[in-house]
C-alpha cells in the first residue's frame, strides 16, 4: 500500500541563488587558528637548543589541536545556520577534516613535547612519558582523553567504518565529548600560553564554553522542545519495493517545524532494539500540518528493523536539516535524478518545485522502483515527465552520459539539477552533466560518505 499525499505546489522560489555563507564560515575557522598560533607568539620567550625547537614547536601544536577540538564539536552540534545554508554534507565534511587535523596535531603534540622534555632532561622518551602521565596534574584526565580520541578517529576511516555498523561508530563518535572535556583542563592548567587568567585564557574559555552552549542548546534543548511539542507518533508502515518501507508519523502542528521537501529528519524510534539509535532519514513526501513520510531501504540494523514497527510506537526526531531544497534552484527548469533509495528527497521535491521539472529514476529493474505510481501520478498531474534508466533484460547497467542526457534532455544546460543517491552513481553524473554543460553552481547534490 501507498500513502498518496493530496499534490499541491510551493509558493514560487526567487531565481536567485542565497549566498553561501560558506566562505566567511571558513575564513573564521582560519581566523581562529591564526589567534591560537599568536597566543604562542605572544608568550614566547627564546628559543634555545633543539630542546626549546621541539618543545616550542609541541606547544603550538598543542594550541592548534585544543583549538581543531573546539571546531570539531561544534561542527556536531548541528546548529542551523551550517545545517541549512551550506548544507548537512559540507559540514559532516569539515567534520571529517577537522577530526583529521585533529589527531595528527594531537600526534604532533605528544612527539614534540616529550622529545623536547627528554632532551632538556637528558631523559629516554619512555621515562620522560611516565614522569609526565603520572606526575604532572591533569595528565591523567588528559591521556583518557587522548586514547579515546585515538579510537573515535580509528573508527572514523573509511576503511574501518565500512566494516562496522551504524550503531556501533554513532556511539563511539559520541566519546569525542567526554575526550575534549577530559583533556579541557589539562590545556588551562598546564599550556603555558594559557594560564593566569590571561586575555588568551579567557578567550579559550569563551570558546569552550560557548561551543559547550551550541551542542545543549541544539543538541539537547532544541530536540526536547520540538518532541514534547509536537508529539510524534508512528501512523503507518507500507512496503514501496523490495526491502524498501514507508513510515508515517503523525504529530501536532507539524507545519510549524518549518521543514522543507528535499531536507531530512534524524530519527529515533522508541522501540525495542531501536530506541538507542538516531538514523537520518529524508522526508519523501512534503510534509502536512499533521503528518510526515520517509521512505527507508534496509542496510543496517536500524534500517532493518523499520518494517516491525508498529502503530502508535512514539518517535523522537531531531531537525529538520539539509540544503537540498527548492532555495538551492536559480534556473527556470529543473532536472531531478535519483539513484535506488535517493529518490526519496526528490519525490517531495517533485510534487513541490514550480516551474518545468523533469526527473530521471535510475534503478536496477522495474521492481525496485520505489514510489514509482506516486512519481507517474505527480507527472500526470503537473504535466512532467519521468524518465527510467534501469539495467537491461541481460542485468547490463545503462551509463548515464553527456549525451544520453542531452537526448533525454536537449536543454539540459539550461536546468539546475538536483542528484541523489549512492556515491559512485553521484559522481558518475557529476562528471556527466559538467560534461554536458551543466554548470557546476547548478548541480545540488548532499552526501554523507565521508
Amino acid at each position: 500500500m501507498t500513502t498518496v499525499y493530496e499534490q499541491r505546489t510551493a509558493p514560487p522560489v526567487p531565481l536567485a541563488a542565497r549566498r553561501s555563507p560558506a566562505g566567511p564560515v571558513l575564513a573564521l575557522l582560519w581566523a581562529g587558528a591564526g589567534a591560537a598560533v599568536a597566543a604562542w607568539w605572544l608568550n614566547a620567550g627564546p628559543v634555545v637548543g633543539t630542546a626549546g625547537v621541539l618543545t616550542n614547536a609541541g606547544r603550538i601544536a598543542g594550541l592548534l589541536c585544543g583549538y581543531a577540538c573546539a571546531v570539531l564539536v561544534g561542527l556536531m552540534a548541528r546548529v542551523p545556520l551550517l545545517e541549512r545554508r551550506i548544507g548537512s554534507d559540507r559540514v559532516a565534511r569539515w567534520h571529517a577534516m577537522a577530526g583529521r587535523y585533529t589527531v595528527c596535531l594531537l600526534v604532533a603534540h605528544l612527539v614534540l613535547i616529550l622529545a623536547g622534555y627528554a632532551a632538556q632532561d637528558g631523559a629516554s622518551i619512555l621515562h620522560e612519558t611516565a614522569t609526565v602521565v603520572l606526575d604532572y596534574p591533569e595528565m591523567l584526565k588528559a591521556t583518557i582523553g587522548t586514547l579515546i580520541l585515538f579510537a573515535v578517529g580509528i573508527t572514523s576511516a573509511r576503511a574501518v567504518r565500512r566494516r562496522v555498523t551504524y550503531e556501533f561508530w554513532y556511539y563511539v563518535h559520541l566519546l569525542t565529548y567526554a575526550a575534549v572535556f577530559l583533556a579541557f583542563f589539562h590545556q588551562v592548567q598546564l599550556g603555558s600560553d594559557l594560564a593566569g587568567g590571561s586575555p588568551a585564557q579567557v578567550a579559550w574559555y569563551a570558546l569552550y564554553l560557548g561551543v559547550a552552549a551550541l551542542v545543549l542548546w541544539f543538541r539537547i534543548l532544541a530536540p526536547v522542545r520540538l518532541n514534547l511539542r509536537h508529539r510524534l507518533r508512528v501512523e503507518s508502515v507500507h512496503r514501496e519495493a523490495p526491502g524498501v518501507w514507508s513510515v508515517v508519523v503523525r504529530g501536532r502542528r507539524l507545519d510549524q517545524l518549518g521543514a522543507q521537501a528535499g531536507q531530512f529528519f534524524r530519527w529515533r524510534f522508541l522501540a525495542e532494539g531501536m530506541r538507542w539509535t538516531s538514523t537520518p532519514y529524508s522526508l519523501s513526501a512534503p510534509p502536512r500540518a499533521d503528518r510526515m513520510r520517509i521512505t527507508v531501504k534496509a542496510l543496517g540494523d536500524h534500517s532493518a528493523a523499520v518494517p516491525l514497527l508498529r502503530p502508535g510506537t512514539r518517535v523522537w526526531a531531531e531537525g529538520p536539516y539539509g540544503s537540498l531544497t527548492a532555495e538551492r534552484r536559480t534556473a527556470a527548469k529543473v532536472l531531478l535524478i535519483g539513484g535506488g533509495v535517493g529518490i526519496t528527497p526528490l519525490r517531495a521535491l517533485f510534487e513541490t518545485l514550480p516551474g518545468e521539472v523533469t526527473l530521471l529514476y535510475r534503478a536496477r529493474t522495474a521492481e525496485d522502483l520505489a514510489l514509482g505510481g506516486e512519481l507517474e501520478a505527480v507527472a500526470r498531474w503537473r504535466g512532467s515527465r519521468v524518465l527510467y534508466a534501469l539495467n537491461g533484460p541481460d542485468g547490463q547497467r545503462p551509463s548515464i552520459t553527456a549525451d544520453s542526457l542531452r537526448a533525454a534532455v536537449p536543454d539540459v544546460a539550461g536546468h539546475d539539477v538536483y542528484v541523489c543517491g549512492p556515491h559512485g552513481l553521484a559522481q558518475e553524473l557529476y562528471e556527466a552533466l559538467r560534461a554536458a554543460g551543466v554548470p557546476d553552481r547548478r548541480i545540488h547534490h548532499e552526501s554523507f560518505e565521508l
